[in-house]
């Protein structure tokens, strides 16, 4: 069901005292460390929580990355939603940020060891908020690990808000990506080989791989993308019934919305809102010239786009 919102403006509530901010931490057997996340809202006086998932890399809490990110738009959510009374825990993965002694290589992962980690912070904070169940946010591929978590287990979660969340297996997303780049051409085969070969379990030695595929494909990445690339989108979502927000920007250059709309059409019941003039990292932007698009991501003086945080307090509230 895709819908059309009308959001009102948010100016009264900017006199509003900020909402308390506390550091949390959380561990279980699969890891040597805690993991570290940032608490934002009172549990005293709401009983949502939204525990916000980030995206693929070395993104943290805040959405932000050494590669040249620091648009924030988590914690940039994260306020928004205080502002509408819902509390929000962000998280540093696993090896990484504030929980880079949870293990020793952030690139020894899985989607599973993933779940394991959405699974320890959800028994933390049912605990916290009086065993009320608690929505889960992710942004790309971290919408594919909620996914995949309300698949192994939906009891602890009251539903899911994915934002720019891939609509069809990464493999395709990757080759496809690839693809656009004329000069990656005589690469396709290559690409199509080490593909087939990570989806079947196998490894591929680094030699097997050209020096300009290494970066996405070398064997210290191997595990988490031949995971990644044995999770199907439509059916992880299928498996379940809790409500579904899928959320995207039609100015998206890494999520297009074509994928909000074939994720959509796995659960007739899902509710698809594509916002106009929003990118990847929740900022607004005009026209279609790819570098000013790429140009939001390292401004963190952008707010978030308008009708972001009100798409999915609606959800919360109409599905609450």
């Amino acid at each position: 069901m895709r819908t059309a919102l009308a959001f009102a403006p948010l100016f009264a509530l900017l006199a509003a005292p900020l909402a308390a901010q506390e550091e949390l931490r959380v561990t279980h057997d699969g890891l040597m460390g805690d993991l570290a996340g940032t608490l934002l809202g009172d549990l005293d006086e709401t009983r949502k929580l939204v525990l916000i998932i980030p995206g693929s890399g070395p993104t943290d809490r805040d959405g932000n990355n050494p590669l040249g990110v620091k648009a924030a738009p988590y914690r940039l959510l994260a306020e928004a939603l205080a502002e509408h009374g819902i509390a929000s825990v962000r998280i540093d993965k696993r090896g990484m940020a504030g929980s880079k002694n949870a293990v020793v290589n952030a690139n020894d992962v899985t989607v599973e060891d993933y779940v394991d980690d959405v699974e320890a912070w959800t028994r933390q904070l049912a605990e916290r908020s009086s065993g009320e169940c608690i929505w889960v946010l992710g942004h790309s591929e971290g919408g594919l690990i909620a996914m995949a978590a309300a698949a192994r287990d939906p009891v602890p979660y009251c539903g899911l808000v994915l934002v720019a969340a891939p609509g069809r297996n990464l493999s395709e997303i990757i080759r496809t990506q690839i693809a656009a780049n004329p000069m990656a051409e005589p690469l396709l085969p290559q690409v199509d080989d080490i593909i087939a070969r990570l989806s079947a379990g196998e490894t591929v030695p680094a030699e097997d791989i050209h020096p300009g595929l290494l970066p996405l494909f070398g064997p210290q990445v191997q595990g988490l993308i031949s995971s990644l690339f044995r999770q199907n989108p439509s059916e992880l979502l299928a498996s379940h019934e809790l409500p579904v927000l899928i959320l995207n920007g039609d100015k998206d250059i890494q999520t297009p919305d074509e994928d909000a709309e074939l994720l959509a059409s796995s659960r007739s019941d899902a509710q698809l809102v594509v916002l106009p003039g929003v990118n990847h990292v929740l900022k607004r932007v005009e026209g279609d010239d790819r570098e000013a698009n790429i140009a939001t991501y390292a401004d963190p003086d952008l707010p978030l786009a308008p009708g972001v945080a009100d798409a999915i307090v609606q959800f919360i509230d109409q599905a609450s």
